[in-house]
């Protein structure tokens, strides 16, 4: 990962955004930079008296090719902030609003499944003359519904054994 100043970091975020308006995704992290290069372990001194302040740290990638944060100091927070929070929101008006008429039609659909599932087939009819095809096709379909419910049972048992 590349790590460059704060100004060529908000360069590079735009035209990342600029690439990625049509098809793409990004992910932004934030985190406080506590590593100072010596050692992984943070040393317990008695700097209680003493305020210590950290750095952020601002990563960003595509899951691709690019790459890059910024390091950025207390000091430079507010003005980053501003200039990042203003490139943010000029980039969220290629962000696609949820189609919650889909997910909601989805969402019905399972459990309009699941109930067809609950219930059983009924067989009715006689065996022989009028009404034999219907029958046919019931004890078909019966039998379709006792394989997925075992498939389902299948799926749930592996599913509980992971």
């Amino acid at each position: 990962m590349q790590l460059v100043d704060n100004n060529t970091f908000l360069q590079q975020l735009g035209a990342l955004f600029e690439s990625t308006k049509v098809k793409g995704t990004i992910w932004l992290t934030h985190k406080r930079l506590t590593h100072n290069g010596d050692d992984t372990v943070m040393k317990e001194e008695h700097e209680s008296d003493e305020i210590r302040e950290y750095p952020c740290i601002v990563r960003v990638t595509d899951g691709k090719k690019a790459a890059f944060s910024t390091k950025i100091l207390s000091i430079d927070l507010d003005k980053f902030h501003s200039a990042y929070g203003a490139l943010l929101k000029a980039s969220m008006t290629t962000l696609r609003k949820r189609d919650k008429k889909r997910e909601k039609q989805r969402a019905e659909q399972l459990a309009k499944r699941k109930q067809r599932m609950a219930d059983p087939v009924v067989i009715d009819g006689p065996k022989r003359g009028n009404g034999r095809r219907k029958r046919q096709r019931q004890v078909k379909a019966a039998l379709k519904h006792a394989d997925m419910k075992e498939r389902a049972a299948k799926r749930e048992e592996a599913r509980t054994k992971q």
